[in-house]
């Protein structure tokens, strides 16, 4: 629900040995009998000296391994060559009439924010202006600064909010900052660090969701009140407008400008996850709109509000459903009369094949893309004078992944980038009003893919449900199971993973004869809606056995063999990896658990695990947290278990799910004496590293690790 100048293109978001044992727990959990308690509650305190001092010393028994290993130095100057090449695409933002750039180098390790003309972006050497430099910024306030969202005032963006993280975490501090004079306002508004968010109303005024004390935070540790903030008052005098309750997720809102003279204001009430209440702020106070939970908010063009849907919805006064997966708009003005009765109008509606991804609107047009068969596909959409809308396909390649970059919302100029497993980012202008796109800017190859292609295969799951999956292999590829291959999923939050660029995999895997697995495995939005619900809760095995059925189809075809076999995965895709870790180990040789999710009758109390029940259930339904039970890789390591030798990692900055799954399952291991490599490093939030160098160190610990156990 907001624009971003930072992070803008992402096609890429958890006991002794004897006496209580994993069956012990499992059975308590079943049976309803109090679980034991926690021996390693202790390294739940995240910056506690003697849990840090545990870090210290299994991060230096590992590096002791993987850093001394004669391929780590190599692999860490290629990942960071290609990290930092200045052959990278400079993702474009359209502001105001202008395009903005977040750009890290060599020389600007935590980045710098600049700008140019669009006819100078064109150009095979653009002049950038820079408008904001991090590195500068911490060195002056002594704080390890990291670049998270801009949120602009529209539709000129001119005045921003600028969100300055302390080492990647997720609780930001805020301020105002102008574009035009590339400096922070003086005596303009300032936020202090929280996990927060802001949208501008007008120049003067802010709404505001923070930490204002007790109440005001949800049990995930995100806000759940709303207030109105004037230029000039005191933060704490600011008005309250909404509140939630703190069993909610929280409670977000978002400003929207058509560039026609419209002006929308949306405070979206997170009641789990998925559910979610939306109310619209008008002068005489909140309104909450007669739409089903599971309803997304997308944009807002021609003064209307544009939704996607999650479920079936029988609109009040309607005779037919609107399909579960339909985008939907809905007039402001009517709305805002009568928020009760509303009256939508479909913009697409999905097929068998077909499913929406992703929504961006320019001044005029809305601009969508979609799925079909995990093939990626784009158009525009264009509201009639009747109010109904037609839709015109942009001509985008087949076997590639397409996404919007950014829209301009002073005109229908738009940016959409095309890539795939061996193609450099292709970048495209498009002109909505004519449904056309022209070239842009390709990037060059960042490594050697010349002797690789992409297939799309699929398994059968243990249900008969048909998985499809990319492999990415040698031309020349010898079916003799002795095939070193990596193989990742994510299997969640309705996630759609397609085909990407990963300059990193090409250069440090691929390029040395290794094959790369993507699995489409249920859990995720590929299919729809649908496709995400068949693993919600307690169905979650499904994902599990799709994951791996796929591992099996490699095997059966003879691509690798368990020898050969590693698997990767973060935050919910490392509690994937930790169950297929304890599930099936036999069928790898190496596993890598990045920033995960491992406790799962202890998740919904660290970090911001409440947030997720919707996704997983809760430990304190006798029916899900039997489920849980049986699933949580804490709970299920086994003493005498014969696992393959893992490589655990996350980092003490990770606010939102937190390195206390990481630790405890370490630990564990540890106490069974299970043989596992562990890394915790400082910064990074939830992710491999807080800048370039650190995301170097981290992908050349893991490719080393692969290559030990694999090649």
């Amino acid at each position: 629900m907001r624009t971003s100048l930072v992070q803008r293109f992402a096609l890429i978001a958890l006991f002794p040995i004897t006496l209580i044992g994993a069956t012990g727990l499992c059975a308590a959990a079943q049976t309803g009998d109090p679980a034991p308690p926690d021996k390693y509650a202790w390294l739940e305190d995240i910056n506690g000296d003697k849990p840090m001092a545990w870090v210290r010393e299994h991060n230096a028994r590992t590096a002791a391994v993987l850093e001394k290993d004669p391929r780590f130095a190599t692999l860490q100057t290629d990942a960071l060559r290609v990290l930092e090449s200045p052959d990278r695409l400079p993702w474009p933002d359209f502001h105001g009439g202008a395009v903005y750039n977040f750009w890290q180098d060599a020389q600007h390790v935590r980045g710098i924010l600049r700008r140019t003309t669009l006819q100078d972006y064109l150009a095979l050497d653009p002049k950038w202006e820079t408008v904001l430099d991090y590195d500068a910024l911490a060195k002056q306030d002594n704080q390890s600064w990291v670049a998270k969202d801009i949120d602009c005032l529209l539709p000129q963006k001119e005045v921003c909010m600028v969100q300055l993280s302390a080492g990647g975490e997720d609780a930001v501090t805020e301020r105002e900052f102008n574009l035009k004079t590339s400096k922070f306002v003086e005596g303009g508004f300032v936020l202090p660090k929280s996990k927060q968010n802001e949208a501008w109303l007008d120049k003067d005024t802010l709404l505001v969701g923070r930490n204002w004390g007790p109440g005001t935070m949800s049990e995930s540790g995100y806000p759940v009140t709303v207030r109105i903030w004037k230029r000039g008052q005191p933060l704490d005098s600011a008005t309250e407008i909404f509140r939630g309750g703190v069993k909610d997720v929280q409670a977000g809102f978002v400003t929207y400008d058509d560039g026609e003279g419209h002006r929308a204001a949306v405070i979206g009430r997170d009641v789990s996850f998925f559910e979610h209440e939306w109310h619209l702020v008008l002068p005489d106070g909140t309104h909450k709109l007669a739409l089903p939970p599971k309803t997304e908010l997308e944009g807002f063009v021609d003064n209307q509000l544009i939704f996607s849907l999650h479920e079936y919805w029988t609109p009040d006064g309607a005779t037919a459903s609107l399909k579960q997966g339909s985008i939907i708009a809905i007039d402001l003005d009517a709305a805002s009369r009568n928020p009760t009765h509303l009256k939508p109008v479909v913009v697409f509606a999905p097929t068998a094949q077909e499913f929406a991804q992703q929504v961006a609107t320019t001044r005029h047009h809305l601009l969508l893309t979609t799925l079909e068969h995990v093939q990626g596909r784009a158009y525009v959409c264009t509201r009639g004078k009747d109010g109904n809308w037609t839709r015109k396909k942009l001509p985008v390649a087949d076997n590639l992944t397409v996404g919007f970059v950014s829209a301009s919302q002073l005109d229908d100029r738009f940016f959409l980038a095309e890539t795939g497993f061996l193609n450099p980012h292709s970048l495209w202008l498009g002109d909505a009003a004519t449904a056309t796109l022209q070239p842009a800017k390709t990037q060059k190859a960042l490594f050697d893919g010349s002797k690789d292609v992409v297939e799309q295969w699929q398994a059968t799951s243990k249900d008969g449900t048909k998985i499809p999956y990319f492999i990415v292999h040698r031309k020349d590829i010898a079916y003799n199971s002795n095939n070193p291959t990596v193989m990742t999923a994510y299997g969640g939050f309705e996630a759609s993973y397609t085909p990407f660029y990963d300059s990193v995999l090409g250069k440090l895997w691929l390029e040395r004869s290794g094959v790369f697995v993507l699995a489409n495995i249920r859990g995720g939005g590929e299919f729809g809606p649908a496709w995400h619900e068949a693993g919600l809760k307690t169905h979650r095995q499904r994902i599990y056995d799709d994951f791996y059925a796929v591992a099996q189809d490699l095997v059966a075809r003879k691509v690798t063999s368990p020898r050969h076999l590693g698997i990767f995965g973060g935050s919910n895709g490392g509690l994937l990896m930790g169950v297929e870790f304890e599930q099936h180990p036999e069928m790898w040789n190496a596993v890598v658990i990045e920033v995960p999710l491992l406790d799962m009758l202890g998740f919904e109390h660290l970090s911001a695990g409440a947030s997720w029940v919707g996704e997983y259930g809760s430990p304190s339904i006798p029916e899900e947290r039997a489920f849980l039970a049986s699933i949580s890789p804490y709970h299920n390591l086994k003493p005498d278990g014969h696992y393959p030798e893992p490589l655990i990692f996350t980092t003490t900055k990770d606010d939102r799910v937190g390195p206390q799954h990481a630790r405890k399952f370490a630990a564990l291991m540890e106490e069974y004496h299970l043989p596992f490599f562990y890394d915790e490093i400082t910064e990074g939030g939830h992710g491999e590293g807080a800048d370039n160098k650190q995301e170097a160190r981290t992908d050349a610990e893991k490719y080393t690790y692969f290559m030990m156990k694999l090649m």
